[in-house]
């Protein structure tokens, strides 16, 4: 089985690139982040003639993740439990294919002196929190994502660049570390330990064509999933593409 997620900058905008990759690559289950379309806006149909069923959560213009599958979806969460005052649409749980998956498009944090690099923290405390529970129920789970950190300098074209950045800041990064050290494997790293590659490349500054990139999507997989993986890597086709998103997809196949 293979899972894969993808941050699309738009789902409207990015629809014939998001149909055209799914018709090429065909994953079982496919998260969705940074939609940035309300639920009722979202490509129902497109989706469905390519043999998908789909859960959302939207919002207009902002944020928003999605799950895609082959086979039918149970939701478990549409929010990250933990704040009930928090309406940003970054968190979908779900069951599919017998394993329990999310998509999460976590904060960004930028500018550090804002009040927005202290709602990153607060909110990767809060997904630390409830993935420990989720641990414990021993389950096959994926969490997966845009996760905005770059976890190591080898994860990053230049280190150097991003000092001071919410993304490579020692505390986002030890945030990472914490919610990693619960008990997931990162499922890039456990493939490629030492390779250097990216999932995002800004649109400015020729990063693309310069491959100044940085790696900020992951795959965190529970010692069931991770007894069952097979492979994992990053597609960048999607990223040479006509009116590409900034990201591209990251996957990992899974044993039956």
């Amino acid at each position: 089985m293979t899972l894969a997620s993808w941050n699309v900058n738009s789902i409207k905008a990015r629809l014939a690139n998001v149909t055209a990759w799914i018709k090429s690559f065909k994953p079982d289950v496919l998260l969705l982040q940074e939609l940035k379309c309300q639920e009722e806006s979202f490509p129902v149909l497109e989706i469905r003639s390519l043999g998908y069923r789909h859960e959302t959560v939207g919002q207009k213009s902002y944020n928003g993740v999605a799950v895609l599958s082959t086979e039918p979806i149970a939701v478990r969460e549409r929010t990250l439990p933990g704040d009930e005052t928090d309406s940003q649409a970054r968190y979908l749980e779900v069951e599919t294919h017998g394993l329990v998956a999310a998509s999460i498009y976590l904060p960004n944090g930028n500018p550090v002196a804002s009040g927005k690099f202290g709602y990153k923290l607060a909110w990767m405390g809060r997904l630390a929190r409830h993935a420990e529970a989720l641990l414990r129920e021993e389950r096959v789970l994926v969490l997966g994502g845009d996760y905005n950190v770059i976890p190591q300098a080898e994860d990053c074209y230049d280190p150097q660049a991003w000092q001071g950045d919410a993304l490579f800041r020692p505390e986002s990064r030890q945030a990472f570390r914490t919610l990693v050290n619960l008990g997931f494997t990162e499922a890039y790293r456990q493939i490629h330990p030492k390779m250097r590659d990216y999932t995002f490349w800004d649109y400015q500054g020729g990063a693309w064509q310069n491959d100044l990139g940085v790696r900020i999507d992951h795959l965190l997989l529970s010692p069931q999933a991770a007894d069952r993986l097979a492979d994992c890597g990053i597609d960048r086709r999607p990223r040479g593409a006509d009116k590409a998103s900034d990201h591209t997809p990251i996957w990992c196949r899974l044993d039956r």
